[in-house]
């Protein structure tokens, strides 16, 4: 991350305007397409960043990529420029997602196992985690087999790590800091 905070600093300002106007699915919609953007091309990061290369272009060149961005995305395209932090626009759009999730009371569940969840798994692991949280929740599986066996759920700050990799590694702590004598 370059610069988190400014980022979130601009996406909360961009939360209070869409909401004060009316605009908060306008933005979403134009948001979701720049981090959709940015995701999927790798060459317009180092563009934005080098230094060689003018705001007025890299404003230009990014308002003619989202020809039918909504004007109050328009006006943060061209505010960003103005302050010179037209990098931050992916940050920004991503922080903008998040914030419009809490605010409608959304979030998402993280769940990492060693194998792909079955549908009936899934749904188990989504009841778990909706009695964990007030939210409303959509589970995300992501798969890792360095943690062995069992899973690593995360709800927004809250996580529980209950993998077969942790345990190993708390028992192999714990071992090594007792002093066993004879």
């Amino acid at each position: 991350m370059k610069n988190t905070r400014a980022a979130l600093r601009y996406a909360k300002a961009l939360l209070s305007l869409s909401v004060e106007n009316k605009q908060t699915h306008l933005a979403e919609q134009d948001m979701q397409a720049v981090v959709d953007l940015f995701a999927a091309t790798q060459e317009l990061t180092p563009f934005l960043e080098n230094p060689t290369i003018t705001n007025a272009v890299k404003e230009s060149t990014l308002l003619k990529l989202f020809p039918k961005a909504a004007p109050i995305t328009q006006q943060l395209i061209q505010l960003l420029s103005q302050n010179n932090r037209i990098d931050l626009l992916d940050e920004v759009a991503a922080s903008y997602l998040q914030l419009l999730s809490v605010q409608k009371g959304e979030a998402t569940a993280t769940v990492t196992t060693a194998v792909a969840l079955t549908p009936a798994l899934e749904k188990t692991v989504l009841e778990k985690a909706t009695s964990l949280s007030a939210a409303k929740l959509t589970l995300v599986n992501r798969v890792d087999p360095s943690i062995i066996g069992g899973f690593i759920l995360r709800i927004g700050d809250l996580q529980y790590n209950a993998s077969v990799a942790h345990q190993l590694e708390q028992m192999k702590r714990e071992l090594t800091q007792t002093n066993y004598s004879a």
